[in-house]
């Protein structure tokens, strides 16, 4: 007999209010749809591409949590 253990993480989703021109939001609705993806999808790709920076105990740029 098998057992498995599955450790689950649940992420609590948070929102994001932009204000972008109605041409960018057209080209990122045309993009997404291209790419059989949701606008969410193809930000979060985007965002996940950024480079990790650590902030220093020197920093002025507050620690979220």
């Amino acid at each position: 007999m098998f057992r498995f253990c599955v450790d689950i993480f649940i992420m609590k989703a948070k929102g994001l209010h932009i204000r972008i021109s109605e041409r960018r939001l057209n080209k990122i609705r045309m993009y997404a749809a291209n790419k059989e993806k949701t606008i969410t999808q193809i930000i979060e790709d985007y965002i996940d591409r950024l480079p990790t920076t650590e902030i220093d105990n020197f920093s002025t740029t507050p620690l979220l949590k």
